[in-house]
C-alpha cells in the first residue's frame, strides 16, 4: 500500500486543479496583485506560504481537542502570527533586500484567507496527518498561480526571469528587442495581475464546464 490513500491524495491534488484556493474559491487575491511583479517575491511568497500553512495546520491539529470553542480564532491568529514572524526574521536575515521587496505583504499572511480558512475548516476537525498533506496541497495550489502570474508579469513587463534579461538588451536593441519588441510597462501594474488571474479561471473553466456557476 502506497504512503498516501486515494483519499488523502486528494487533499494534495484536488487544490491543484478543481479546488484551486485562487481560482477556484477566489482567495487571497490580494497578494496575488500585489508582489507578483517579480518571479522571485513570487516564489518566496509561495514558500512563505507553504511554511505558514503545512506547520499551522499541524500545530492547530495537535491542539483542536483542548481550544476552547470561544476563543478558537484568537488561538489561530496567535499561531499564525508566530510562524509568520519566523518566516520574516529568516528574510531579513537571509535575503534582506528581498524582504524589503515583500514589506508587509509577508505580516498580511497573517490574514490571508486560504490559510485562517484551512485553519478553521479542515484542521479543527482532522488529525495532524490530513491536516498538514491539505495545508501543502492548499499552499502548493496557492503558489503555482503566484508563479505562473510573477513569470508572465515579469517576462513581458520587464524581460527577465529572476532579474537575469532574457529577451536580450533593450537598450542595445538585441534579442527579441531588435525586432521592435518593447517592455509592456503596464504588465508591471496590479491590474495586470488581476486580469491574468482572470486568464486563468476562464482557461480552467473552458477545459471543465463543471466549474461553471449557473
Amino acid at each position: 500500500m502506497g504512503l498516501l490513500s486515494k483519499k488523502d491524495a486528494k487533499l494534495i491534488t484536488d487544490p491543484l486543479a478543481d479546488n484551486n484556493p485562487i481560482t477556484i474559491q477566489v482567495l487571497g487575491i490580494c497578494s496575488a496583485l500585489a508582489i507578483t511583479a517579480e518571479l522571485k517575491a513570487s516564489l518566496v511568497m509561495a514558500i512563505a506560504v507553504l511554511f505558514v500553512m503545512g506547520v499551522g495546520n499541524v500545530v492547530i491539529s495537535l491542539i483542536r481537542n483542548i481550544i476552547p470553542s470561544k476563543i478558537r480564532i484568537i488561538v489561530q491568529l496567535i499561531v499564525v502570527a508566530s510562524l509568520v514572524i519566523i518566516v520574516d526574521q529568516v528574510l531579513k536575515a537571509y535575503a534582506y533586500e528581498l524582504s524589503k521587496t515583500l514589506s508587509v505583504f509577508v505580516g498580511l499572511i497573517i490574514t490571508n484567507c486560504i490559510i485562517m480558512g484551512r485553519f478553521e475548516a479542515f484542521a479543527l476537525g482532522n488529525g495532524p496527518w490530513r491536516a498538514f498533506l491539505d495545508g501543502i496541497g492548499n499552499a502548493v495550489g496557492y503558489g503555482v498561480i503566484l508563479i505562473i502570474v510573477g513569470f508572465f508579469r515579469e517576462l513581458l513587463g520587464s524581460g527577465t526571469l529572476f532579474g537575469i534579461p532574457v529577451l536580450g538588451d533593450a537598450i542595445e536593441k538585441t534579442g527579441v528587442y531588435s525586432t521592435g519588441y518593447e517592455n509592456n510597462g503596464f504588465m508591471l501594474m496590479p491590474p495586470m495581475a488581476l486580469i491574468i488571474v482572470g486568464l486563468l479561471i476562464w482557461v480552467q473553466r473552458s477545459r471543465n464546464k463543471d466549474l461553471i456557476e449557473d
